[in-house]
């Protein structure tokens, strides 16, 4: 499998450390999304969407959209519940990620550490919704200590990717600090030292 990515990006290293973590064999090739490479020819037909993560399987099927590629190569492991309300569940926490979390916690990231706006003139709606997906994080992980329950998931790795670097965006974890100890444990769980 040949996976397509920029490793600035929490969507794309959720898919490799799915891969990692399942032993699966995964080529890595960077593709610098600043620089425009993903509007190219060449990416545009593994892609027409020109996003990454995109991956390339080893019977030439290509796909795209973190959370369906980690869905893809997850299936039949421990990683998606066999019970199927606890793995409705999980699709919850994977959909809520990209409509709740993402679109706040990860663009105030980008926006500061790679575009090098100052926190203090992001738009406020964006902060006070990255605070409301790490406050709702926040209110779960006081109760179990997984998203799901008691072990470790796919809502665990695709929430981890962005939340473990909310404070690039200036989301101060100090004040989650259940979050906090989350991310320590999701970090061993799956061997996260990126």
């Amino acid at each position: 499998m040949i996976l397509f990515g920029d490793s600035r990006s929490g969507n794309c290293l959720k898919v490799k450390w799915t891969a990692e973590h399942l032993g699966l064999a995964c080529e890595w090739r960077e593709v610098d999304v600043m620089s425009g490479e993903t509007r190219s020819a060449p990416f545009l037909d593994r892609n027409p969407a020109g996003q990454v993560p995109t991956v390339i399987l080893d019977d030439g099927r290509p796909l795209a959209q973190s959370n369906a590629i980690i869905l893809h190569l997850a299936e039949g492991s421990d990683l998606i519940p066999a019970d199927a309300y606890e793995r409705a569940r999980m699709l919850e926490w994977l959909f809520w990620e990209q409509y709740s979390h993402e679109p706040y916690v990860a663009v105030a990231r980008f926006q500061v550490a790679f575009l090098g706006k100052a926190i203090a003139d992001l738009e406020p709606k964006l902060v006070e919704r990255g605070h409301a997906a790490l406050a709702r994080m926040e209110l779960q992980l006081q109760r179990t200590p997984f998203l799901v329950g008691e072990v470790a998931t796919l809502a665990d790795i695709a929430l981890v990717a962005y939340s473990r670097w909310a404070e690039d965006g200036g989301f101060g974890l100090a004040r989650y600090p259940a979050v906090t100890a989350w991310i320590g444990r999701v970090e061993e769980a799956f061997s996260i030292k990126d």
